[in-house]
């Protein structure tokens, strides 16, 4: 996180900034925060406690990294006087309650941190008034899913199936509602779009019940891997992937140069998914792990689980053609680089080896990205 290049790439964007960054401590928000801090942004983190033990957020140390405040996004006031104080030229929204399977046994929760968190933050900005950029996550499972094989658009219907889901459509239903009735002006001060990332792997990912963090805890006791839906087909991309799609977002809404179109066609919603060659059954995904970490999987399919898509891909076209943005690392790289960096974090022993490997990683995606010469890395 101190990469002082000036041609770092999003630099000249980010450094001396302002971020208001909900979700710091989660998986996701740990990655973009070290992402924004090594591009010389003031980051001003936003979340609860780290969410798992180990968490990314405390091997890397990131407290002392930034400014670190434990706040709740279902309780307004401390939203509103949070961001108030922070007085952000960047707002990127992350926090939520991101799992399907325990939406099912913690709904109230669920659309309270995930709708209504989401509407504080948005009225937030309302309220105060001052110049920012707002850049809401939400994702790809926001759509109402009829498990069909060919990829959803941004413009199709918003819905969900299980509570998480069914949350994340109505969080963009709410966003979509806020910026056409408070910030559709061409001199409104808050710019507004969502982004709608895949399934999300990497380093550092430590939650319960996700299948990546499952095959690492099964290889390193040596115990078989239990795969509950082995024929669920999925986007996978890698963290970095919808990570520079945000940072993509953020610069775009912020009048960034190589932004060359309209200003109001970046306040809109934006898929950022894999190739499409990266969507994989979950069976493929451990196959491929197993390439890197040898061990085995076993079939623990049971009938009477609740519910669960099974087929869920993303247009991404919209993204491609009005931010030059584009997936970087294939399904075969996009594995390498995840069982990388749990297999180094074995020996690891400080938070700077730990901010050294992401940041290596980051370097390494950046670099991949630039002899792609995708639009952001050039």
């Amino acid at each position: 996180m101190n990469d002082s290049s000036s041609n770092a790439p999003f630099r000249n964007i980010y450094a001396g900034k302002k971020v208001w960054l909900s979700g710091h401590t989660g998986f996701k928000g740990s990655w973009l925060a070290s992402w924004l801090v090594g591009l010389g942004a003031k980051v001003h983190g936003f979340s609860l406690p780290p969410p798992t033990t180990p968490s990314l957020f405390e091997q890397m140390g990131l407290e002392e990294c930034l400014t670190h405040e434990i706040g709740d996004v279902r309780d307004v006031e401390v939203v509103r006087r949070s961001i108030e104080a922070c007085a952000p030229d960047f707002v990127f929204h992350l926090a939520a309650q991101p799992l399907v399977r325990l939406s099912y046994d913690i709904p109230v929760e669920t659309y309270a941190t995930n709708v209504m968190g989401t509407v504080h933050v948005l009225e937030a900005l309302r309220q105060i008034g001052r110049p920012a950029v707002a850049v809401m996550v939400t994702t790809d499972k926001c759509y109402e899913n009829r498990e069909w094989v060919h990829s959803y658009r941004e413009e199709d219907a918003m819905g969900g199936y299980d509570p998480y889901s069914s949350s994340k459509g109505a969080a963009e239903i709410a966003i979509s509602s806020y910026r056409r009735s408070y910030f559709s002006q061409p001199d409104s001060p808050v710019r507004v779009a969502s982004v709608r990332a895949g399934n999300v792997i990497g380093g550092g990912d430590w939650a319960l019940d996700r299948i990546v963090p499952d095959c690492i805890r099964s290889l390193r006791k040596g115990e078989a891997i239990p795969v509950r839906n082995k024929i669920a087909t999925r986007p996978w991309q890698h963290v970095l992937e919808p990570l520079s799609g945000y940072l993509a977002v953020g610069a775009a809404l912020a009048g960034a140069p190589g932004f060359p179109f309209p200003q109001e066609v970046y306040r809109s919603s934006f898929n950022l998914g894999p190739n499409l060659a990266s969507n994989r059954t979950v069976a493929e995904l451990v196959q491929e792990i197993l390439k890197h970490w040898p061990g085995r999987w076993e079939d623990r399919s049971d009938p009477n689980a609740v519910h669960e898509a099974k087929l869920l891909n993303l247009a991404t076209d919209k993204a491609f053609h009005l931010l030059g943005w584009q997936p970087v690392w294939n399904f075969a790289e996009t594995i390498a680089q995840t069982v990388t960096w749990y297999h180094a974090a074995e020996t690891l022993a400080t938070p700077r080896d730990f901010r050294t490997l992401l940041d290596g990683q980051i370097r390494s995606y950046a670099a991949a990205a630039r002899a792609r010469e995708v639009s952001w890395a050039v």
